[in-house]
């Protein structure tokens, strides 16, 4: 870990002086910059850089860290709590049969300065569903029949039929509203409608925003704002002792935890995300496309400790693809203990008395990179022999996610509700289950809480006996702030930092 950054004295400066000089130059004692420093600026850090600015142009969560109710904005969002609130509709009602949702705009501009009308979000959701597009939620858009623009502040949706969570999908950064005269630079330069603007993005480094004063809500505290991007665990440490970060939205280095609470500078929560952090396999290829295989390599895998090893203990053990925050949740850890010598037997009714060799293809998150070591000895225990080969984000999205070239890889699936991938269509870990489709359409279908409910526990049963990836852990979450700002969300409902709620105090 590197020390913290100190000026040195000249020999012939008395120490009586040494401290006003470095107050002139702006420099703190404790080695972060000074408390005079410009109230209205800040430096969040965060892992991942996205690879580009459009959240309906690509799945990475670090696309939405960044531009979620900073840059882009949707009819509605979701608060910290998880809750769905007013953004660029400040209201909205449906028909007694939920088929027909109707949408007040409020008075709201681009940050061209046009205004935001309901031919947009026309455009907007009718380019998420054609035919070409990288949205990586069509689900959202997909239960819709039509969309109808009778004022341009009314936005007319009619359903093809009863869907449960339409109003949770439009919810998310998939839904975002953009104006068609833009669209084409929303990756690299997007114009959006949210209270900061996009000034310009250093890659491999930082990107910056300035507050947009147009925008329709109360004038955010913050006149500028620098994400910077660290992936390396210990230099995220560093970067915060040294004051080079004021703070860091989900710190990697779990294990420096008690080094952070300890520094009298600095603020540190842990929280909750949605992020089942799982060893996707991919069930179309051989052998993994046999249960028996995927049931081996489960009963070799001790979630608890891959849990402690890679994220000091901070996560939550999971048996399924599911939330222990949501009320549906079925604890199925216990269904598949770990057990070697039954492990073994299983791989060689499947042909394998030997095992056979693999290969485990991570991304860079520190999660991901230290669960896979824990793993893949966990299943060399029992002849799985895995190579594991490190990738840059990009390169995962592309190979892993896109093209499917992979045997297994280890990722945190961020968004709420996501047990949904369990019932697409060519989804990348290659699983098709009549049965989780059927459960999957109850779950939108349903008129009671209590019947979603039991859908979704349906759905998390059958992927549990299929077996079909290895579940781990919740993702923690864990905040590092500089003392005196405030209003970072400490869970993560949806990957997001909304800067408006940010102030020093």
């Amino acid at each position: 870990m590197k020390p913290i950054r100190r000026l040195a004295a000249p020999a012939f400066m008395a120490l009586g002086l040494l401290a006003p000089a470095l107050a002139a130059l702006g420099l703190a004692l404790s080695g972060f910059p000074a408390a005079a420093q410009p109230r209205d600026t800040l430096v969040l850090c965060q892992t991942l850089e996205p690879p580009i600015l459009d959240p309906s142009g690509g799945a990475a969560a670090a696309i939405r860290e960044v531009t979620y109710g900073n840059i882009f904005e949707g009819l509605v969002a979701y608060d910290r709590d998880g809750k769905v609130v007013p953004a660029l509709a400040r209201e909205w009602s449906t028909s007694a049969d939920g088929l027909v949702w109707q949408f007040r705009l409020r008075p709201a501009q681009f940050h061209d300065g046009s205004p935001v009308t309901a031919a947009d979000v026309k455009f907007s959701f009718e380019r998420a569903v054609a035919p070409d597009s990288k949205n990586a939620q069509k689900w959202i858009f997909e239960p819709i029949a039509g969309i109808a623009t009778p004022a341009p502040d009314l936005v007319e949706i009619t359903l093809k039929s009863f869907t449960a969570d339409f109003l949770e999908g439009l919810a998310m950064g998939d839904a975002t509203v953009f104006s068609a005269a833009t669209i084409g630079k929303a990756a690299t330069e997007p114009v959006g409608t949210g209270p900061y603007r996009f000034v310009r993005w250093q890659r491999g480094d930082r990107l910056l925003l300035e507050r947009h004063d147009g925008w329709w809500g109360a004038k955010p505290a913050l006149k500028s704002v620098t994400f910077r991007f660290i992936s390396d665990p210990q230099a995220q440490v560093s970067a915060l002792l040294a004051g080079d970060c004021d703070a860091h939205t989900n710190l990697g280095a779990h294990e420096a935890v008690a080094q952070l609470r300890a520094d009298p500078r600095l603020a540190v929560t842990i929280g909750r995300t949605e992020g089942e952090t799982i060893v996707a396999i991919n069930n179309a290829k051989v052998p993994f496309s046999d249960l028996r295989v995927r049931q081996a390599m489960a009963m070799a895998v001790d979630r608890r400790l891959v849990n402690e090893g890679a994220v000091s203990g901070l996560g939550t053990p999971i048996g399924s693809h599911f939330s222990p925050n949501h009320p549906a949740y079925l604890d199925l850890t216990a269904e598949r203990p770990v057990d070697l010598a039954k492990a073994r037997a299983l791989l060689a009714a499947a042909g394998y008395p030997n095992g056979f060799a693999t290969t485990l293809r991570l991304p860079p998150p520190a999660y991901a990179r230290r669960s896979g070591e824990i793993v893949a000895a966990m299943l060399g225990q029992i002849g799985i022999r895995a190579t594991i080969e490190p990738l840059e984000w990009p390169q995962w999205l592309e190979r892993v996610f896109r093209n499917k070239d992979f045997d297994m890889t280890i990722v945190a699936h961020v968004e709420p509700l996501d047990v949904n991938i369990y019932a697409r269509d060519n989804y990348y870990f290659g699983y098709q289950s009549p049965e989780v489709k059927q459960a999957y359409g109850l779950t939108k279908t349903a008129r009671s809480e209590a019947e979603r409910r039991e859908a979704f526990r349906k759905i998390q049963r059958q992927i549990t006996g299929d077996q079909v990836n290895l579940f781990l852990f919740m993702l923690p979450k864990i905040t590092v702030a500089r003392k005196g700002l405030t209003g970072l969300w400490p869970n993560w409902p949806v990957p997001a930092n909304p800067l408006a709620e940010l102030r020093w105090e």
